[in-house]
């Protein structure tokens, strides 16, 4: 920012630094006013290195430019900002070059009076229009940058430039990230017009903006921040405390450290204070568990403790027991290390606009002391060396753990094990070894037991931060003294380490010792650090390895040879042209391996959970934290029970997203010790079992809980309830390797099959070589049915978003095929629910109910009126057997997968129904059955839910890998139903823009419906409160406004019978996003006397529709929200809920929650949609 003529001039950089921290960026403002003196930061070596490769890297694009266009690139000089004739006369001539259709305009200048700017690079499409391109060294796409690309965007509409849709990233890596334009102009518009605002406000102020401004936001790290922190003493100078945390101990009066030291939590009967705090017993603040809040007053306490010596911090013990976590010293043990540089490059870009990559980031030292004290380490200079290095590290730790089986490798903080895992995934070696290393707990990282066992009186936990504690008059006496400096200093020697002159070379050498002796200190504070800790174990009576257990059994089985071959078939992930054929095979391979990622995942973030902190997984899916609970009936046996039962009620709350039904084996988890110990447990873990859940209220359930043969009566009740298992996969497994037997036999060629089409991103095959049929005039089922006939071995797709009759065209479908033509059809979807739901649509359609059957799911009542054939057990077989024509099954893919109940390709056509739901893997199983793949649903809805993470999207859901990120399924790949029959065209409007590109549209009928006194279409409801999560009584409470006001309304619906009929409670929908807000709302509606309403998470109303939706989102800010905006703000979610409403969705939320800027790209397109929504465009 700067003046000129008295105005205030801002840039794009402005944008993004204020996008930062606004308190740093008006403070910045302030100096330049000369109100304050500005803070002079000392001169960062590696912030200079980075924009030295920032400009060759600019340098090297625009080279590529100049070789593609010649004298067509039109490169501008930057001119003098202040200079007023010089900057007019550039922003003339770039002009000028986009009115002459110059093919590359670089720097080129816009100003509008009060933006300035100057773009890397704007580039003429083969349609005309111009793209906005930029270069940036990282190698992801930054938000920052983004808001820049948009800063040009709307200077070229200005200027009455035709601008292409989409706009270019060009990484340090050498890829290309482009981004539309319409997921990033919202947001910024948001972001540009509150600069000039804030900026106008410092103008019109007499002093420097005040810390504490709560106008305006802080990142609490910058130079500008942590002076005042300082100062002010702020709660941010204890150490660990987020942003969040503050701004909920700011509105509940705790501004400082001081306060939060002081605060009273137990021993009091002081009654709840001001501002959401209680100070007595129990006493809690708003949106900080209490837990957290304990363990951060009592950092707090100990930071105001004076130090026991000079530069000494006081500490405490935190959990004396802990300490016996601690592995028992073995002669092997050893004390790592690693040094990296991560601006490290190495082969050539090429042309970076072609995709070409870069590798970035060498660890170019491994180090390690014995117990000895003994230093070995092991350097790389490239990544051959690199890779070299990890072979040889490996190998010296098989030795040495041959030789000691007891030894474990030391070290602090989670840089060691993730490079280890990154080094063995860039190099293909090592893999299974660190695997062995990470299951069997020979790392052991002592960042988390520090934090676990000790407190100590520091802002930071860092190993620096702790030598004082250990390593006493030992100093670090090397020119190199911390991890920057290191990175700094490696770059020089290996400079100097090129020279022609021998004592540069030399000067280079030394450098690399000073390293060296860095590293082997750090490796030596590593090891002291683990000894401290055994002192204070000793000193306190608790032994080392007093928890520990057999060593933990290996949770599933490796990698098969199957999948180990068709990997062999799918090249280099990284490639950025690796084909489809390439993408296909590794897809297979991921199939392979997909269920036992999926336990392997689960298992892993269970037991972690065991151990972590409470308050880093409550709010994690299908989570219920327990706040009080009750005994119902204690341990009891009856009837032929083998084991005691008792039945507990729990009150508490669901974390978002949680969908549990009554039959679910969720975990029940006891705080450490808690009243058992599992075998093989891993030190320190809480122990946990699996229960049955009988009852499930929005903020209650009744559990059983049995008792093991082992184990006595407990009294002890769980504080959490952790997600059930992964199902078993049953014959998936085996069905999924006999398919990808067949793709590997078949290789390089491709069979004949539906799945290997949808991997392979290939359209329908047909018998007649013909496309799909696409007559329209209302022909959609004759088509579809036309297509499946043709359909040569392979997959059909059609999408029907909300209402467009997605059911009733599969139905009528499949009663087609069946009776005409004599097809064998089945139908397989994630649930139970969905198929019987088809399946009765089918015999409603036509179909005899003797042609159309299913077995029973678990649990179902037998006697319960179903329109089609129960099947026994294990019926299928015979009920196929029995059919002289066609017929329809229902099932699971355990079903279809399964070679007892299907053989092999025996049905002519398998149907996928809610396919956007239901993932490859899961549809590779299944489809083993049928010769023909129909899958029906729609990716724009609720999404596959995965358990694990893969190295390819084989968890995506089927239908969302053939849409492929499109928002509408292409004609050449399937059927867009584009006519829906449920909203009128004022609701369908803006559910079109938000997730169907504009192509939804209302079907004629809908037309004819009225309700009185009440407009059609998407309402916006804005309700201001403050410090609400997960549920808001304000927001509930109008909600039960608009329900009133909505009560006797007249509807006409003609084609449903219904003339001048007042509206009733069963019109109405209220979706919320979290169960706390559904029992806030579902409270105050009865309260109101409207009990009748149906209240409910999106996923309750799937299927359902209403003549009005009601979508509540409960919380106050961003700041308010658990599990991240992404959750709240889904696109999916948002869709379905209003897609709910025939005439009329009313969307009720806190206007602030658009007041933040997200920290990825993704987050950026879901807020600019929910922009959209709320501003109507």
């Amino acid at each position: 920012m700067f003046l000129l003529d008295g105005s205030a001039i801002t840039s794009a950089s402005d944008l993004s630094n204020a996008s930062h921290c606004e308190f740093a960026f008006l403070r910045t403002v302030d100096a330049k006013l000369g109100r304050i003196e500005p803070i002079v930061e000392p001169e960062d070596e590696m912030l200079m290195r980075t924009s030295k490769l920032g400009d060759q890297h600019e340098l090297r694009v625009l080279e590529s430019y100049r070789a593609e266009f010649g004298t067509g690139v039109v490169e501008l000089d930057r001119p003098d900002v202040r200079d007023t004739v010089a900057l007019a006369a550039a922003v003339d001539s770039t002009i000028t070059a986009f009115r002459d259709g110059a093919p590359v305009v670089f720097q080129a200048a816009f100003f509008d009076g009060s933006f300035i700017g100057f773009a890397d690079f704007i580039v003429r499409r083969p349609d005309g229009r111009y793209r906005v391109q930029d270069t940036k060294l990282a190698r992801s796409p930054k938000v920052t940058a983004l808001l820049q690309l948009a800063a040009y965007v709307e200077q070229l509409e200005t200027a009455g430039i035709p601008v292409d849709d989409d706009v270019d990233l060009i990484l340090g890596d050498g890829t290309v990230s482009t981004h539309a334009v319409a997921d990033i102009l919202p947001v910024y518009r948001r972001r540009r017009a509150r600069l000039p605002r804030i900026v106008a406000e410092r103008l019109e102020a007499d002093a420097p903006v005040a810390w504490g401004d709560q106008r305006y936001s802080v990142c609490g790290r910058c130079a500008w921040c942590d002076a005042e922190i300082t100062a002010s003493r702020d709660v941010l100078l204890v150490a660990g405390l987020r942003l969040t945390q503050r701004d909920r101990l700011l509105a509940a009066g705790i501004a400082t450290i001081d306060d939060l030291a002081s605060l009273t939590l137990t021993g009091s009967t002081e009654r709840p204070g001001p501002h959401g705090l209680s100070g007595g017993a129990g006493g809690t603040v708003d949106g900080i568990a209490e837990s957290t809040l304990a363990a951060l007053r009592e950092q707090a306490h100990l930071q105001l403790e004076p130090s026991p010596a000079a530069g000494v911090p006081a500490f405490r013990v935190h959990d004396a027991t802990a300490l016996g976590l601690l592995p028992q010293p073995d002669p092997g043990d050893v004390f790592f290390d690693f040094e990296g540089d991560p601006l490290y490059t190495e082969g050539e870009p090429g042309d970076a606009r072609r995709g070409d990559r870069t590798r970035w980031g060498i660890d170019y030292l491994f180090g390690l002391v014995d117990t000895d004290g003994r230093f070995r380490s092991w350097w790389a200079h490239d990544f051959h060396e690199e890779r070299t290095a990890l072979i040889d590290f490996l190998a010296y730790l098989a030795a040495r753990r041959a030789e000691f089986p007891g030894m474990h490798v030391y070290h602090y903080a989670a840089y060691e094990r993730t490079h280890l895992l990154s080094l063995a995934a860039r190099h293909g070696v090592g893999e299974d070894t660190i695997d062995d290393l990470l299951r069997e707990a020979v790392l052991f990282d002592l960042y988390p037991f520090v934090r676990k066992t000790v407190r100590v009186g520091s802002r930071s936990y860092s190993i620096k931060k702790l030598e004082p504690l250990y390593m006493g008059e030992e100093h670090r006496d090397s020119d190199v003294t911390d991890a920057a400096a290191s990175i700094t200093a490696y770059a020089e020697a290996r400079e100097l380490s090129r020279s022609d002159d021998p004592e540069l070379v030399a000067e280079g050498e030394r450098k690399l010792s000073e390293i060296a002796e860095y590293n082997a200190y750090d490796c030596e504070s590593t090891r002291r650090l683990r000894n401290w800790l055994l002192d204070l174990g000793a000193e306190r009576g608790v032994l080392p390895g007093t928890f520990v257990t057999d060593a933990p059994e290996p949770l599933v089985d490796e990698p098969t040879p199957l999948h180990d071959a068709l990997t062999a078939l799918a090249g280099d992930p990284l490639d950025p042209e690796r084909s489809d054929d390439a993408t296909a095979y590794a897809l297979a391979a991921a199939a392979i391996d997909y269920h036992r990622r999926e336990h392997k995942s689960f298992w892993q973030e269970h037991f972690s959970r065991l151990i972590a902190a409470r308050d880093e997984w409550e709010d994690t899916r299908n989570v219920f934290t327990v706040t009080s609970g009750v005994v119902e009936r204690d341990w009891f046996r009856e009837g032929r029970q083998r084991s005691d039962r008792r039945h507990m009620r729990l009150r508490g709350r669901w974390a978002p997203g949680s969908s549990v039904k009554v039959g679910a084996d969720p975990f029940a988890v006891y705080d450490h010790p808690g009243p058992y110990t599992l075998p093989r447990a891993e030190p320190g873990s809480r122990p946990a079992g699996q229960i049955t859940v009988l009852e499930v209220d929005d903020d209650s359930l009744l559990i059983q809980e049995t008792l093991k043969t082992d184990r006595e009566p407990y009294t002890e009740l769980p504080v959490a309830l952790t997600p059930s298992p992964p199902p078993r996969p049953g014959t998936q497994v085996d069905a999924i390797a006999e398919w990808g037997q067949a793709v590997l036999d078949t290789a390089p060629g491709w069979p004949d099959d539906g799945v290997v089409d949808i991997l392979r991103r290939r359209p329908p095959r047909t018998s007649s070589g013909e496309p799909l049929p696409h007559r329209g005039d209302g022909r959609t089922i004759e088509d579809v049915t036309a297509a499946l006939l043709d359909l040569d071995d392979s997959a059909l797709a059609v999408q029907g978003p909300p209402g467009t009759g997605k059911t009733y065209v599969a139905s009528h479908v499949i009663t087609a095929l069946v009776q005409q033509h004599g097809w064998r059809i089945g139908v397989v979807a994630q649930s139970h629910d969905v198929v019987e739901n088809l399946l009765e649509r089918v015999v409603k359609a036509g179909l005899s109910p003797a042609l159309v059957a299913k077995t029973l799911r678990s649990g179902a009542d037998p006697d319960a009126e179903r329109g089609y054939t129960v099947l026994p057990a294990n019926g299928h077989g015979a009920f196929m057997a029995e059919q002289t024509g066609g017929f329809v099954i229902g099932g699971t893919a355990w079903d279809f997968s399964n070679p007892n109940r299907f053989d092999r390709r025996s049905l002519d056509l398998l149907v996928v129904d809610e396919a956007g739901q239901f993932s490859l893997a899961y549809t590779i199983a299944a489809s083993v059955a049928a010769r023909n793949l129909l899958l029906l649903g729609d990716p724009q809805q609720l999404p596959q839910v995965s358990q694990g993470t893969h190295p390819e999207p084989i968890d995506t859901s089927a239908l969302g890998f053939v849409a492929d990120g499109r928002d509408v399924l292409p004609p050449e790949l399937g059927y867009f139903l584009h006519e829906t029959w449920r909203m009128d065209a004022a609701v369908t409007e803006p559910v079109s823009r938000l997730s169907y590109g504009g192509e939804l549209r209302s079907a004629a009928a809908t037309t004819k419906r009225r309700l009185e006194g009440r407009v059609p279409g998407l309402h916006v409801v804005p309700v201001h409160h403050v410090g609400n999560a997960t549920s808001s009584q304000e927001e509930a409470d109008r909600v039960a406004e608009l329900v009133r006001s909505t009560i006797g309304l007249r509807w006409t619906d003609p084609d449903a019978g219904r003339i001048d009929d007042p509206v009733s409670e069963a019109d109405i929908i209220v979706v919320c996003p979290y169960n706390a807000h559904v029992a806030v709302v579902r409270a105050t509606l009865d309260a109101a006397g409207f009990d009748a309403v149906r209240v409910g998470t999106v996923d309750k109303f799937q299927g359902q529709e209403a003549v009005i939706a009601i979508v509540s989102l409960a919380a106050s800010s961003p700041a308010d929200v658990p599990r991240g905006m992404s959750f709240l703000l889904m696109k999916n979610r948002l869709n379905v809920g209003i897609s709910r409403a025939q005439w009329a969705a009313y969307l009720v939320h806190s206007p602030a929650l658009t007041e933040y800027l997200p920290v990825t790209p993704e987050g950026v397109a879901e807020l600019s949609a929910f922009i959209r929504l709320v501003d109507g465009h």
